[in-house]
């Protein structure tokens, strides 16, 4: 086996390691997503909850307003019909106070109905902040655990990609040129075996020039098909 065949295959296992602990981030960067992701389920739901307390209360004081305003008023309209003396008179103020009597009652009723839909939406509130409180302890332990378990693995990577650094030196520049804008493609095995007369990867035939020149071990070349690097095993 040539020095430069040599070199550059323990640089593709040392990139397959660093790739194995990526893929291994990635997982955790996943779990890590779903629980933000739960998280922010139930957050959003808490804030909604919260606009809606909001709107309700705001409702609330409005009409509560608007019922004490009425009761003053119907207050001066009864002092008025007490003393009215003329039949019209007394008949114009009865019916102001009627009327108002019946405005006062359905304002007193939504007033009630708002109100319990206020008790409703805070009681739901504070069932949301303990399901928050709940889920934030349930994370906590497993965020915990996702943290060190990244730990460990960014320094097992770190490492990895130190030697990875170190075989790469000791492979040819033009090789490893054509090794590095493989590997760029988002492969992670860029070096085949000749399989026969054809590529290891897509058993397309290699011209027997090309071939003969890989299998007595002076070129490492690239498949003109799929683009990978063949060699020649033995």
């Amino acid at each position: 086996m040539s020095p430069d065949l040599e070199a550059v295959l323990a640089l593709q296992a040392e990139d397959a390691i660093v790739a194995q602990l990526n893929e291994k981030l990635r997982a955790l960067d996943g779990q890590m997503k779903s629980l933000d992701a739960e998280r922010k389920q139930l957050e959003d739901s808490l804030m909604r909850a919260k606009a809606n307390a909001e709107q309700e209360e705001k409702k609330r004081r409005e009409l509560s307003n608007k019922v004490e305003d009425h009761k003053a008023m119907q207050e001066r309209n009864l002092a008025t019909l007490d003393v009215v003396r003329k039949p019209k008179e007394a008949t114009a103020a009865m019916a102001q106070v009627d009327m108002l009597k019946k405005v006062l009652s359905e304002e007193e009723t939504d007033l009630h109905s708002l109100s319990l839909r206020v008790h409703d939406v805070h009681h739901a509130i504070d069932a949301q902040q303990k399901l928050l409180g709940e889920l934030d302890a349930r994370q906590m332990e497993q965020r915990e655990v996702h943290a060190k378990e990244r730990a460990v693995i960014q320094k097992e990577l770190d490492a990895a990609r130190d030697i990875r650094n170190e075989r790469a030196s000791h492979v040819s520049k033009g090789i490893l040129l054509k090794y590095e804008r493989i590997l760029s493609r988002n492969t992670s095995h860029v070096l085949y075996p000749l399989r026969g007369q054809a590529c290891g990867r897509c058993d397309t035939a290699i011209p027997m020039q090309r071939r003969n020149a890989i299998a007595a071990g002076r070129a490492i070349d690239v498949c003109e098909a799929c683009g990978v690097l063949l060699y020649a095993t033995g």
